[in-house]
């Protein structure tokens, strides 16, 4: 599997764990303080790591843009 194709997977990956994260709240009556809390801290950890991902593809994109806008 390609680099590109492996970030693409771990971005979607990512966005389906979110999903689950905004599931999981909108399926609560209510919701303990503390368990909300870790789910909120998880949801953190993955917008982080998923706007670390997404710069690296645009970073890729725009590397082979220029490479393409040379030959």
């Amino acid at each position: 599997m390609s680099k590109k194709n492996d970030v693409q997977e771990t971005i979607g990956r990512s966005l389906e764990r979110l999903e689950k994260l905004v599931a999981w709240f909108d399926e609560q009556e209510e919701v303990m303080v503390e368990e909300g809390l870790e789910k909120v801290k998880e949801g953190a950890v993955l917008v982080k790591a998923l706007r670390a991902k997404l710069k690296t593809a645009e970073n890729e994109f725009k590397e082979l843009k220029a490479e393409l806008e040379e030959a």
